[in-house]
């Protein structure tokens, strides 16, 4: 199946809803995108970790060191209360964008 490139605004909602589910360093949060998508969407290093350092500042989410399953040095985030307020505002988004984007696909 061919790649899909990321819709701009999605990358944000998509780390959140993957963080949601418990604390992942950066590595692990692409992998599970891309895994959870089937293969479709891929997460590169220089979009991930700007999206990373972006959320942190406002607040999203916070990291700590930790070490991964194979024992390397790896900061691993986690969704802060305001992440998981976010994370619900980007839900009503993309559902009320879903709809729209629908609206317009449909034969007239």
């Amino acid at each position: 199946m061919a790649r899909i490139d990321l819709l701009q605004g999605t990358l944000d909602m998509l780390i959140l809803q993957v963080l949601e589910r418990g604390p992942m360093h950066g590595w692990g949060i692409a992998q599970q995108i891309h895994r959870v998508s089937k293969d479709v969407l891929t997460v590169e290093e220089g979009s991930l970790y700007p999206a990373l350092r972006r959320m942190q500042r406002k607040g999203w989410i916070v990291s700590e060191w930790g070490h991964s399953q194979n024992n390397r040095r790896a900061n691993f985030y986690r969704l802060t209360k305001a992440g998981r307020k976010q994370l619900g505002a980007e839900k009503v988004g993309w559902a009320r964008m879903c709809t729209a984007i629908d609206q317009v696909m449909q034969p007239t």
